[in-house]
């Protein structure tokens, strides 16, 4: 009997990104929501064609969104807080658009929800936020509309939703808090699943996967209930909606780790399928299954296809995950082990690449391959497999002969000693040298790094690649544009200065070009946020610094201003959890080389002449591990020592700053302390400030900046708005120790909203300045 297969999710930004070229131009007033809904209908239509033609059994949807699938959860649930509501649009989609991005128009003015980051992955949701007043209910047709779409196609599909326990453990309420869970709100949200079930029994549905990636964390006090509470309603409503045969079947979808210490519950409570990670949570999920076994009608959804790196599939290792399975149960099905929205589209078109490299790469499309492969060499008897021309492909991919490691990188990692990781003198020694050295006013302001890159900027730099303008045009060009910035930013009175950026296509690629052991894609786009794509670079082989890479550019804008300016950097960790990383080595090694050649830029920097260097580790929290107990055993021990070893060999009067955005870091506050920096800028203003809550219980040392607006809206904030924001955070932090700046960079800004904004932050700080400089003359 063949196997099944099962895809948890499919990228929905399309083959050319498609989408966010028709939501972007829709929100700059170009086209209208018509040819918004024609772009998603013919992505979403192309994407369970090519499912289909792959071969799987099991295709989603409802995995499709214009802006994010908690988000479209939230709105299914009629969690929408009533200021939206208010702006009253015609069309919801208007209102997602606002939830997501915020809205400063004839319709009112809001802020967008906060994001966050979505478990270990670099994309960002948008956290749901639920009040006293929130009713929950069955609120849209979307998931059912969607798998009617699929069905008018000939195509029977899966439909796909962020499962009930993950959604509340997720929420927060308006203060940006966890929720105070009641059985009232346990009962509302479980009966809307309920509810979902009975519509896709009525249509026909024969599985509805609910994914519970939160179930893969460590269980807190009463989490267990909940989880079963919640689901008790769920499942007793399935049986309910059954009829024989037909009845529609629940997929309990689990991702990013190991469900060990609640599987025996999963199994008690009767599911029809349980999908688990044997990618990232292979040996404690074995363990499990070996433990308490399979209930006789449960399938074993086994997650072996990675949806996180895009690196060929080693078969063998596959089949044997899946032979471990069927020592204890014969109902197998094989599939992602997450959704594959967190890889790129497909290698074909990536002909930049040599064949023989390209042929190491699986994106979303080629894994749909894998999966089918494996489902069909996992029912072959050992006779066959021996035979099979595509193991035996596969399998040649694994030769050890990929890489031939950089012996004087090596070198080098084996000559750090326990001095190169320490800085000296001590944090407060250097402050006072800094204060001095600098000479900057208190509260002082600046920018994260980047500013807007217009269109102009993007075109000149297209016509370089293409040989239409001569490097020295080019780099006329870039002159000009840190000029006018650094003019622009003194006028409007920032006190350390940032060149801008222009130069740089993304704070992670930019850097690869500069480094050896680095691969880069023509298409390989991923969805970061909303509309916001990356374009990860790979890395191939060791890595060391090849150039110089931000020298020539900071030295330029430095002689053009007798202001502060600061150095920009990318930090090794957030290079590496960016990047695709190798598998062959350890993420650990990766980093140590990473830090050793964002090092000599540090250095370098430091000797010509920048006084204030800032090395981005805005990724820092993205990988920590899901279990507590292998925060620092399997990450922080490693990761914080690695951004020591970048910086530790400069002077005490050189400034080291970082930067961080769009995570959890309260539980980490000490962490970060230890990295050594002397100021930490942050997201701050999507999370209503309670990380400084936790930086003045753990007596902070590093200086910090709380982002006082939100770079990933288009609004502008005003004045006084701004200036109650600087006042909300000097109650909670020593104004001696703060600095004024904006959420992140703002390279995926316009113009005309950033400048507005930072005029009105500077302006904000004067005010707030004087009255700090009035009351100490009291």
């Amino acid at each position: 009997m063949p196997t099944l297969t099962s895809v948890s999710g499919f990228p929905r930004i399309g083959r050319d990104r498609e989408l966010k070229k028709s939501i972007e131009a829709y929100w700059k007033g170009k086209t209208g929501l018509a040819e918004v809904r024609a772009v998603g209908k013919a992505l979403r239509a192309e994407h369970w064609r090519i499912q289909k033609d792959a071969g799987i059994d099991l295709i989603p949807s409802n995995d499709f969104s214009y802006y994010d699938q908690m988000l479209d959860t939230a709105i299914l649930l009629g969690a929408v807080p009533q200021r939206y509501k208010r702006l009253a649009f015609a069309d919801d989609e208007d209102t997602l658009f606002a939830m997501g991005r915020g809205y400063q128009g004839v319709q009112g003015d809001v802020t967008a929800l906060p994001m966050k980051k979505w478990f270990t992955t670099n994309y960002h949701y948008l956290v749901p936020e639920i009040s006293a007043d929130t009713h929950i209910q069955l609120n849209s047709t979307k998931p059912f509309d969607e798998f009617n779409e699929a069905k008018a196609l000939g195509i029977l599909t899966k439909p796909v939703l962020i499962g009930p326990y993950t959604f509340l453990k997720l929420a927060r309420n308006p203060q940006a808090e966890e929720l105070e869970i009641d059985r009232g709100l346990i009962n509302e949200v479980a009966s809307v699943y309920a509810e979902v079930l009975g519509r896709f029994s009525e249509l026909g549905a024969q599985w509805v996967q609910f994914d519970e990636p939160y179930l893969a964390l460590d269980k807190e006090d009463g989490d267990v209930e909940l989880f079963k509470s919640l689901y008790s309603i769920v499942l007793r409503a399935r049986n309910r909606y059954s009829e024989g045969s037909a009845a529609v079947k629940v997929l309990l979808n689990t991702y990013f780790g190991h469900v060990a210490d609640i599987y025996e519950t999963l199994k008690l409570l009767g599911f029809d399928g349980i999908g688990m990670d044997f990618v990232e949570g292979r040996d404690e999920n074995l363990a499990a299954l070996k433990e308490y076994g399979v209930s006789e009608d449960t399938t074993i959804f086994a997650g072996v296809v990675s949806g996180r790196n895009i690196w060929r599939n080693d078969y063998a290792d596959s089949l044997g995950v899946i032979d471990a399975i069927r020592t204890v149960t014969d109902r197998v099905a094989v599939g992602t082990a997450s959704s594959l929205l967190h890889v790129p589209f497909s290698t074909q078109g990536e002909d930049g690449l040599n064949p023989t490299v390209l042929r190491h790469f699986a994106f979303a499309v080629e894994k749909l391959t894998e999966v089918k492969e494996i489902a069909s060499l996992a029912t072959a008897t050992e006779e066959d497999r021996r035979g099979s021309r595509e193991l035996a492909a596969n399998q040649s991919l694994f030769d050890g002969t990929r890489v031939v490691a950089d012996r004087q990188v090596t070198e080098r990692l084996n000559k750090l000693t326990e001095s190169d990781f320490t800085r000296s003198p001590a944090r407060a020694i250097r402050r006072e040298a800094q204060h001095e050295a600098l000479g900057l006013p208190q509260l002082p302001t600046t920018t994260i790094g980047s500013f807007p890159q217009t269109g102009e900027v993007r075109s000149v730099r297209a016509k370089l690649r293409r040989g239409e303008i001569s490097q020295d045009e080019y780099d006329r060009f870039i002159a000009g544009q840190i000029d006018e910035v650094i003019e622009h930013q003194e006028q409007i009175g920032l006190d350390v200065l940032v060149h801008g950026e222009f130069e740089r296509n993304d704070m992670v690629e930019y850097f690869g070009q500069h480094l050896n052991g680095f691969l880069f894609t023509r298409n390989a786009w991923v969805q970061s946020y909303g509309t916001r794509c990356v374009k990860p670079p790979i890395v191939w082989g060791d890595v060391s610094r090849a150039e110089p890479i931000t020298v020539r550019w900071s030295k330029y804008a430095q002689s053009r201003t007798k202001h502060v300016v600061k150095g920009m950097l990318t930090g090794p960790v957030t290079i590496l959890n960016w990047s695709w990383p190798r598998e062959d080595v350890s993420h650990e090694v990766q980093t140590r080389q990473l830090a050793l050649a964002i090092r000599d830029e540090v250095l370098d920097l430091e000797a010509a002449g920048i006084k204030v260097i800032q090395i981005d580790e805005a990724a820092l929290r993205e990988k920590l591990p899901l279990r507590r107990t292998d925060w620092h055993k399997k990450y922080l021990d490693w990761a914080v020592p690695a951004f020591r070893l970048v910086h530790s060999g400069v002077k005490p009067t050189t400034q080291i700053h970082t930067h961080m955005c769009y995570s959890e870091f309260n539980d980490i506050i000490k962490d970060i302390d230890d990295m050594d920096a002397d100021v930490i800028s942050f997201e701050a203003s999507r999370g209503d400030l309670v990380v400084l809550d936790a930086i003045q219980e753990a007596r902070f040392e590093t200086e910090v900046g709380p982002g006082v607006y939100d770079i990933h809206s288009p609004r502008i904030p005003g004045t006084q708005e701004l200036v109650e924001r600087i006042h909300a955070i000097l109650r909670k932090a020593d104004p001696d120790r703060v600095w004024i700046n904006p959420d992140c960079g703002l390279k995926t800004r316009g113009n005309d909203e950033t400048w507005p904004s930072l005029e009105h932050m500077v302006e904000a700080t004067r005010q707030v300045r004087g009255e700090l400089s009035s009351s100490s003359q009291v």
